[in-house]
């Protein structure tokens, strides 16, 4: 048996044994049972080799070496309390950061907005943003929330879905007046697409409505979002942008709004543990109540 190694839970009993003055009373003020107390206070005095109480008609007076040990025992006591207040406080406080990762267009056109509104709401909250396609990081836990298009299927992740966007059918008017407005689905056989190249959801969509995709032409093929987005803004063709992006320049126009092309999921995602933290909890919330609103507000040129 090794004196200087004991449970914590046993210096405790001694210290309200001592305050109080008997493990009855001791047992009632900790919620501690009587023989619980006994038996630490016991295996202590055989740890360390003492007599910590005499055992009286009235109680348990404490020895020399138990008044001995009290300062250094209640010393203890203030630092467990410390640190459990620092623990527990960095997690209740409202500061500090957080780590949100996002797709590119998220990143760099939805959320800007939205983080300024919660910036003024939680000012001592600092976002840390991660601009990436991927879930990994958020799995090799480098981001404590993440939005995505796609839902995750781990299981050590909680995944919300805050909304649907729609993508529409584009074009800068400076083009539409070289090429015309395409006014049905077999116009955009005379117009060069913007889509994407290894990821493109848009090409099977138009496919599945009587296009033949061998002879759609094809001014851009990306599949960096961006990209698509200043291909469209330079008059390059026609391109395929969600509803935030689209809003974004009043020289873009809305084309064929009755084109059923698919509408993007977004997922919020978490791990489990946000519940543990206050500040993520807060930012998870506030994103989940304002990226739907954000998203509400409609396109130019739609109707």
């Amino acid at each position: 048996m090794n004196e200087y190694d004991f449970p914590w839970d046993h210096v405790q009993s001694f210290l309200a044994t001592l305050e109080h003055g008997s493990l009855m009373a001791a047992a009632r003020a900790s919620g501690v049972s009587q023989p619980t107390l006994g038996r630490h206070i016991a295996e202590l005095e055989a740890r360390w080799r003492i007599v910590l109480f005499e055992r009286t008609g009235r109680g348990l007076t404490p020895t020399v070496h138990a008044l001995r040990l009290a300062e250094t025992a209640r010393a203890m006591a203030e630092q467990a309390a410390q640190l459990g207040r620092l623990a527990t406080g960095a997690e209740r406080s409202l500061q500090g950061r957080v780590r949100v990762t996002a797709s590119q267009t998220v990143a760099c056109v939805l959320l800007p907005p939205v983080l300024a509104q919660l910036r003024q709401t939680y000012p001592d909250i600092e976002i840390e943003l991660l601009v990436s396609n991927t879930v990994s990081n958020l799995l090799r836990r480098e981001a404590d929330i993440a939005l995505r298009m796609i839902r995750p299927q781990q299981s050590t992740l909680v995944a919300r879905k805050i909304a649907e966007i729609p993508i529409y059918a584009c074009a800068h008017q400076q083009y539409l007046r070289q090429r015309g407005v395409p006014l049905q689905f077999a116009d955009l056989l005379e117009h060069d697409l913007i889509t994407g190249d290894a990821n493109d959801e848009v090409t099977p969509a138009i496919s599945a409505y009587g296009l033949t995709v061998e002879k759609l032409r094809f001014g851009l093929r990306s599949d960096d979002l961006l990209a698509q987005w200043q291909a469209v803004r330079a008059g390059l063709g026609v391109g395929f942008a969600t509803s935030f992006i689209l809003r974004t320049d009043p020289q873009v126009q809305m084309l064929l709004p009755e084109l059923p092309l698919p509408r993007l999921p977004i997922w919020l995602t978490v791990h489990r543990e946000l519940h543990t933290s206050a500040r993520i909890r807060a930012v998870y919330d506030f994103l989940a109540h304002q990226l739907p609103l954000a998203l509400a507000e409609a396109p130019q040129g739609a109707a």
